[in-house]
This record gives structure tokens, sequence and C-alpha cells, in this order.
């Protein structure tokens, strides 16, 4: 085993950083900083139609913002590297080409259609699927017939029937039996490397000590250990991740939840803040059940040892709440600056002292930033429509005007529109017309806002001032009129 821990992350960029994929960026990210050790950036880009360098600029965008920094990657030259799998083409010829010499694997001239017959044939007989291993004794003469039909070969590896265990950091004392593995392709028919080929030479060669990565690789553990025995090297340790599941308990996916980090996080107002908390609460506890983390003290605090084994299951409500304290958090110039991002050309960034006044009414209403100019708007323009609103359930139209018109008359007379002055005139006014303070400032808040939730009546009064706070209740009585 290395003296260093080196952990990896070995992204395929075939889409954006997904949620999952972050969640493992961390909990690798975290393991190499509490050792002293160093975090490694592998991009798996052997997927030539797939891959995309947008992708990887994703990748790295989404990591920077977390603050997930990483010690080597693709940007540099030293270290191991190169870091994309791309570039790295004839290492993996060399080792296969030494597989073969030690007759620890072969080539294989199946055809799509040849593999599939058979998975059908084992299905059918209620077997397993697995590789009948046809072609590892193939004669010179089937060989050469191949060829002369025009057949490019893939290689195959050759399993050895034993027993596999390892321990895993997470799941503990784990076990195969290979024999239930058929021979796997290491090398396709067109040149390109296998994932499990490819990533067990790489975390060989870039010396990486632990491979930590999610449950649904726990199968491929096996068979990467396999190919670093045939080869010699040096074995990591494994640890698998419990898997994110959507809240039906079926695998996290997009058609169901949001997963892109970038995209549907961090572009929609979450902060990394938040994103760290949830990220790392699914999975892992720490023993004090603190909740709310900096990414320093979680580095002081890691352990493999609180990792759970169940999967988690990802939490929007959560997230949000996570999300709405750290925002409550900021300060005021602070929150201002990042609503900038969310804001663009609205009109809401023309006069800069009202938008703080309306910043500092629903910075404790709000779940993220992408929320703000639809919150803030009513500070800026009267309402267009609410026609639907505007009567407090379990009241009547009736009852709405004469609250709206007698309170209009009151806040006609009030010179002193401070909150606390407000509240006790319109309590009155609810009083002396023996009507509920909800019947009085339901229709007053929807009046003045347009939502049916905003923050409160007095505040807005407040915030509004007298006389626009007196048109838009006016507003509303000609509504009710109509």
């Amino acid at each position: 085993m290395n003296e260093e821990i080196r952990t990896r992350l070995a992204p395929s960029p075939t889409g954006s950083l997904h949620i999952g994929t972050a969640h493992t960026a961390l909990f690798n990210w975290l393991f190499a900083r509490s050792k002293q050790g160093k975090f490694i950036l592998r991009i798996e880009d052997t997927d030539k139609e797939r891959s995309k360098d947008e992708y990887i600029d994703d990748i790295t965008d989404g990591l920077i913002w977390l603050g997930l920094s990483w010690d080597e990657g693709p940007e540099r030259g030293d270290g191991y590297g190169p870091y994309r799998q791309s570039q790295r083409s004839e290492i993996y010829k060399k080792y296969a080409q030494e597989l073969l010499g030690k007759k620890k694997a072969y080539y294989c001239y199946c055809t799509p259609e040849e593999l599939e017959k058979e998975r059908e044939e084992q299905s059918r007989a209620k077997k397993a699927p697995k590789y009948s291993g046809r072609c590892s004794n193939l004669t010179e003469d089937q060989i050469e017939k191949f060829k002369a039909e025009g057949r490019k070969p893939a290689i195959r590896f050759k399993i050895e029937s034993k027993k596999i265990k390892f321990k895993d950091l997470i799941k503990g004392n784990v076990e195969f039996d290979t024999s239930l593995f058929g021979d796997f392709i290491i090398m396709k028919s067109d040149g390109t490397p296998a994932f499990m080929f490819c990533g067990a030479i790489d975390d060989f060669l870039m010396k990486i000590s632990h491979v930590i990565r999610g449950e649904d690789h726990l199968s491929n553990t096996p068979r990467q250990i396999l190919l670093g025995e045939a080869l010699n090297f040096t074995i990591p340790e494994y640890g698998h991740l419990p898997l994110i599941l959507n809240p039906d308990r079926t695998k996290l996916s997009k058609r169901k939840n949001p997963t892109s980090l970038t995209q549907d996080f961090m572009k929609k107002g979450y902060l990394p803040e938040a994103m760290i908390n949830f990220l790392v609460l699914m999975g892992w506890a720490a023993d004090s059940g603190k909740e709310f983390w900096a990414l320093q003290e979680l580095i002081n605090e890691f352990s493999f040892k609180n990792v759970g084994t169940s999967p988690s299951v990802f939490d929007q409500k959560k997230l949000d709440f996570l999300n709405g304290y750290y925002i409550r958090k900021m300060s005021m110039g602070d929150l201002a600056k990042m609503a900038s991002d969310f804001l663009g050309k609205n009109e809401i960034t023309k006069d800069g002292n009202k938008f703080m006044v309306a910043l500092s009414l629903v910075q404790e209403r709000l779940k993220n930033l992408s929320e703000i100019p639809e919150q803030t708007e009513f500070i800026f323009k009267q309402p267009s429509s609410y026609q639907d609103i505007i009567v407090p359930k379990g009241s009547t139209p009736e009852k709405t005007k004469n609250a709206l018109e007698e309170s209009l008359k009151y806040l006609e007379e009030e010179n002193d529109f401070g909150r606390d002055s407000l509240e006790q005139l319109l309590r009155a006014v609810a009083t002396k017309n023996s009507l509920s303070a909800g019947e009085v400032l339901w229709p007053i808040r929807v009046a003045l806002t347009g939502k049916t939730a905003s923050p409160g009546a007095f505040e807005v009064l407040e915030a509004l001032g007298k006389e626009e706070s007196l048109n838009r209740i006016k507003a509303g009585i000609e509504l009710l009129n109509s």
C-alpha cells in the first residue's frame, strides 16, 4: 500500500456534473484532506462520440464552486499525467499486449448478433448471462476464417475461478465468486479500452491508494482486482458509497429530479455551503449530530466509520431548508451582490435603495437566489391582477370590500407609517368592524403585492410608503366594485 493517501474522481465528460458525482467527489476530497493526502481529477473521455470539452469545463466549474480543489488534473503537466484517458491510448495497448503475452487475455471475434443469441439462449435456460468463452481456444484456421470475413476482434480478459475477498472501507468484508463471471472485454474491437481496464491501469500508475466510488460500481471491483493481480499491480483499498435515490426509492435520475449540479443548483441560486452540507449528510453523520458544517470542520471530523450503508433519499425540502439557512446568514451587501446574477437587466436594478428595502423583507423567505426577482417585484410595480385571491378563504367579497374601505379611511389620516403604528391601527379597524385580523390584513397584503405569499402587510405598507400603499388599496377596492 502507498504511504501517501491519494484519492481520485474520474468522471466521464458526457454530460453536466451529476449530483451523484459531486457527492462522490466530496467524500474523496474529505478523506484525502483529512489524511493530508492528495485528491486527483482524472477525465475518462474514451467515449469519443459523447465526450465533450464543454462538459469537462462544467465538471471543473462545479468542483471549484463547491470548493473542492484538486492537486493533480488535466490542466497540469506534472505528476502522473496525462489525466485525460484519451491521451493515454498507448499505455492501455501496452498492458493489453502484456496480458495477451501472459495468456491471460485473448482475441474475441464474436459479433454482436452472436453474443445476443448466446444471451437469449442462457435466458431461456434460466441461466445467469455470461460470456461462454467460445473464442478462448480458437484454432489458427478459425482465426484466419474470421479475419477473411473482415471481423475485427476485441480483447477479453480470461477469468480465473477463485474467491475474491476484500475489506470495503464502508461495507466491511465483501466476497465474490469469480466463477460466476464471464470473460470480459478489456479492449473493444475499435481499439477503445473498456472502463474497467483503463481505470485499473490508471489507478496503479497514478498511485491511487483508495478508490472511493458509488455502490453501483461494486461489481466492477473484483474484476479490477483480478486485472491488477494479473499485471502485478499494487491493489488499492476500495470503498463503495451508498446510492442516492429518488423519494420513491428508484435510482436518482433527471427524469424525476434535478441532477445537474451546475445547471439545476448552482445556476438556480443554491449556495455552495448549503450544497456541501446537503451532500455530506446524504450518507454521513457526525457522532455529535451536528447539521451545519464548514468545509474545514468537515475535514477535521470526517471518518468512514460514520458513513452509513443504506441508500440516501434526495430530499428537496431538506436542501431548501439548508439553503435558506445560509441565505439568512448572509450580509445584505453580499446578498445583493449575488442577487445581481439573477436580475440581469431587470427593472429592479434601476432603484438600488428600493431594491435593498425589498431584499431585506424577503431574505427570511428565500429558499434560493433565483426567487429574488419574483419575490421583490412588488416593491416596483402595482399588481396587475389578483381577482381570485383578494378575498380570504371563509370570507366574502362584501366583507373584503368593507375591510379595504375602512382601512383606507384610517390609513389616509395616519402620518406614522412605521410598522408598529400600522399594526395597532389595522388591528383596531378589524375590531371596530367585527372582522378577524385575517379578513383585514389578507386583502391589504394582496392589494399591495398581488401575491398569496409575501412579507406581512405591516412590513409592505412601511416599505411602499403612504402614497403608493393608498393607491394600491384603492385599486383593490375598484377591483371589487367591478
